[in-house]
């Protein structure tokens, strides 16, 4: 069946005014059904059977479904023209060029077609335009014999430069989309892959270095590739002078529209990086930054970053001691329905760390009960990585509620589950981390002891505070924070800065 619902949700309050409209100017009777049959399906209230009740008074009808695919067919036609409509128009102004200078060429009237041609390359060129440019190059070619002016041997220089441009932005859809496998093989299959091996080796494969600068695209792709090596390492701090000298590089040239989408992933990447890196005021300039592009073009990519937009601006508030606007940024967006799981998922996680450090235990529990599904559920919709983290996140939970069955329970299944895979990819310190909140819990005073101190100390293989993972501090300050009897919004706040 057509997932209509879901193509309808995608669509904001304007745009299915605008669709109902769009339907009213085609439709030829008076008595077609589709304006109806969509705002029952925009309202997402009703099944299927009972929407065809309301239709046609039975729930078994045949122009129920044709209405359907109808209704599917006028759906693909409005997206179609909408996206010719909101699109900067420089690919159809380009191809316009192209077409009317080969009609002046067949014409033999040759100086006019080569002055719309220049004027389709300076513009195809400007907007990276690879394939476009191209077509461009060819027919100046083919016509170069019949014009003398035109210097030939140029045109080929340009075109062959061209293609090695469009290969080369070709060569990185290949690697990034491998590079996307691997790691999903990691995170959502629970695979023991060592991806800094397939990334050095994918790259050379194909010759590609990550030191170029083309259009928004590319460079997403390039840095995407870095931040999901930095993902599985957690070494941030290693591209962070990657990322931002190569977006500064191509901020230098003209700023374009076309590809928007791809400079605010740009934006998301550089300012999750600086999170991470625990440089929390610079990576709200980012946010900022990603902010004010995701109203050009009329909001266009808006809904498609709210999400992943709101979790590092809340997260940056809550590590830099503005917990409470942390809390509330979260708690708002978190009502409105939303069709990126992963990052929804992630807003709730994050929600229910920021109670556990402030204490407030009992919304602690409120907000972990939103997690409902098995672990194999939430391993395929975030990866395997988050799940740990919700599973010792519960864990640590049990221990403050002090609730005895559900924290061995919980305790026993995590060791089961996930001891040979964190022995796998060599992380040892969660083992260890939960073998002390254990003995912790079993013996509360022991933690007081200075012999229980000096083992918590040189138990953990650290590395400097600018390099350590944010979130591992996170979760260290918890038993830190047990020691010294103290706020543990405070222990986590001060480990940051020492």
């Amino acid at each position: 069946m057509i997932a209509l619902n879901s193509i309808i949700s995608t669509l904001s309050l304007e745009e299915q005014q605008k669709f109902t409209t769009y339907l009213e100017q085609k439709n030829k009777r008076k008595d077609t059904k589709n304006i109806k049959l969509f705002k029952l399906l925009a309202k997402d209230e009703n099944d299927s059977k009972t929407i065809c009740t309301q239709l046609y008074n039975t729930n078994q009808s045949n122009a129920y479904h044709a209405l359907r695919k109808r209704l599917f067919q006028s759906l693909i036609d409005f997206t179609a023209n909408k996206n010719l409509e909101d699109e900067n128009s420089i690919d159809m102004q380009i191809i316009k060029y192209i077409l009317a200078s080969r009609t002046y060429l067949l014409k033999k009237n040759y100086d006019i077609a080569y002055k719309i041609l220049d004027k389709a390359e300076r513009l195809a060129d400007e907007h990276l335009l690879f394939p476009i440019l191209n077509e461009i190059y060819h027919t100046k070619i083919q016509y170069a014999s019949n014009y003398p002016i035109i210097d030939l041997k140029e045109l080929i220089t340009k075109q062959k430069e061209n293609q090695k441009r469009h290969q080369l932005e070709d060569q990185l859809n290949i690697v990034y989309a491998q590079l996307k496998s691997a790691l999903n093989a990691i995170s959502y299959e629970g695979k023991i892959i060592n991806f800094e091996d397939i990334l050095q080796n994918t790259l050379k494969d194909y010759d590609i270095k990550l030191n170029e600068s083309l259009s928004f695209k590319s460079l997403y792709q390039i840095l995407a590739i870095a931040n999901i090596s930095a993902l599985v390492t957690t070494q941030y701090f290693q591209i962070e002078n990657f990322v931002l000298r190569s977006y500064k590089i191509l901020k230098s040239k003209k700023n374009t529209n076309k590809q928007l989408y791809y400079q605010i992933h740009i934006v998301y990447i550089i300012a999750n990086t600086l999170f991470r890196n625990k440089k929390f005021e610079s990576s709200l300039k980012y946010i900022n930054e990603m902010e004010q592009l995701m109203l050009l073009k009329r909001s266009a990519y808006y809904k498609d970053f709210i999400l992943k937009k709101t979790l590092v601006e809340a997260l940056n508030y809550n590590y830099n001691n503005q917990q409470e606007k942390a809390i509330e940024l979260i708690e708002l967006i978190i009502e409105t329905k939303h069709k990126d799981i992963e990052s929804m998922l992630d807003l709730h996680l994050s929600l229910f760390m920021f109670y556990f450090q402030k204490e407030d235990f009992l919304k602690a529990k409120s907000s972990s009960s939103q997690f409902y599904h098995t672990d194999q559920w939430y391993i395929q919709k975030t990866g395997i990585d988050w799940v740990i983290k919700k599973n010792i996140a519960e864990i640590l939970l049990y221990i403050e509620l002090q609730e005895d069955d559900l924290f061995y329970s919980r305790l026993k299944s995590f060791r089961r589950r996930y001891s040979s895979y964190l022995k796998k990819i060599k992380q040892f310190r969660i083992l260890t981390f939960l073998n002390f909140a254990e003995q912790y819990y079993t013996k509360p005073k022991r933690i007081l002891t200075k012999e229980f101190k000096n083992k918590l100390e040189t138990s953990f293989q650290w590395t400097t505070v600018i390099e350590e993972d944010i979130f591992v501090i996170s979760f260290y300050a918890w038993l830190k924070n047990k020691m010294e009897n103290g706020n543990l919004y405070e222990t986590t706040l001060k480990l940051l800065k020492t």
